[in-house]
């Protein structure tokens, strides 16, 4: 098998231009290279990509970590990563937190062993001191979904006490007066946000938060369902519920049915992420919609400027993407807006 330096004798220059030609191609000449690449064709060599990583101190890989696989919300933004991390050729690694820290931490370290070139982290439960420690290693990275307060990085994310605060006023606007939140993990921050946001409606409306009314979930369609099933166990039904997020509205929604109540009639229910089975399910699910897709777009150019000119890390962006209300059955509100399916 020919190596590089054969490579150059054979076309006539020196190893340093075969190289440029395989990296930096825009540097060399259209002739010098047309003739580089002919006689790498007709020798059949083969970069070694282990020792170009070496050389060049870039592996053209990032890293990607978020919190279930399984929750149509991270595959989505997953997507719009990808898309552009193959556009700009790099590859991709995507870990499964499983909304654990300490794994979180084990797949940063795993990851800055394999030398990989940036971190996208996605819901991150990383706080402040971890993030100072892993700004050390000097590797570029993008937070998507979480605004950690007081932290000079590159942030995307969404409002989500605005989005909580939308849902809930709407059903306030709606009529409803005992209304409900089944929360996500409350170590979340995005949890924290979205119940200040429903407490925030309640209060500026003087309506009363009943004792039980705020419940954990886990972010799964079982957390809804066991969630909404308390609810419904107590001395004062809700009359609708704020659920965190999609999957747990769904599960929510289905235990609503399975104690024979019926939606939005006995209890309505909004939910938040605007995932594919919102529009599927029956009723269709009211909802609060965030850009993921395009967040995900977002992040990767951003890491991917970064870790190409390393110029861009001195000036750090927190880019704020605003949620949209969808309003369909689950709600109960006779005047809803055209079904979208995107």
């Amino acid at each position: 098998m020919a190596n590089i330096r054969e490579v150059a004798k054979m076309a006539g220059v020196s190893v340093a231009t075969v190289s440029r030609v395989l990296n930096h191609p825009e540097a060399v000449s259209d002739k010098t290279r047309k003739k580089v690449l002919d006689t790498i064709e007709e020798m059949k060599y083969t970069p070694n990509g282990i020792a170009r990583s070496l050389a060049l101190n870039k592996t053209s890989t990032i890293a990607l970590l978020i919190p279930n696989i399984l929750n149509p919300i991270y595959s989505r933004l997953a997507m719009g990563i990808e898309e552009v991390a193959h556009q700009k050729g790099y590859n991709t690694f995507l870990c499964n937190t499983e909304e654990d820290k300490e794994k979180e931490r084990e797949y940063i370290e795993i990851l800055l062993e394999k030398r990989v070139d940036g971190f996208i982290l996605i819901s991150s439960l990383l706080d402040k001191g971890d993030i100072d420690n892993f700004r050390k290693e000097n590797i570029p990275f993008v937070i998507i979904g979480s605004d950690l307060k007081d932290l000079d990085a590159n942030i995307v994310y969404t409002d989500y006490l605005k989005g909580a605060y939308m849902a809930t006023q709407h059903l306030i606007e709606i009529g409803y007066k005992r209304i409900a939140h089944i929360s996500g993990p409350f170590k979340k921050r995005d949890s924290i946000q979205k119940i200040e946001g429903f407490k925030k409606a309640m209060i500026e409306n003087n309506l009363s938060i009943f004792e039980g009314y705020v419940i954990e979930g886990n972010n799964e369609i079982e957390g809804g369902y066991l969630g909404a099933k308390r609810l419904i166990k107590m001395k004062y039904l809700p009359e609708a519920l704020f659920v965190a997020n999609d999957l747990m509205a769904i599960g929510a929604m289905d235990a609503i049915k399975d104690t024979g109540l019926s939606i939005p009639k006995n209890i309505a229910v909004v939910g938040f992420d605007d995932i594919r089975m919102a529009s599927l399910v029956e009723p269709k699910l009211t909802t609060i919609s965030q850009p993921v897709y395009k967040m995900g777009l977002i992040g990767a150019r951003l890491l991917i400027e970064n870790i190409e000119d390393s110029k861009e890390d001195d000036f750090k962006q927190k880019i704020f993407l605003q949620p949209k209300l969808k309003v369909r059955k689950s709600c109960g509100h006779s005047h809803r807006i055209r079904e979208i399916f995107n």
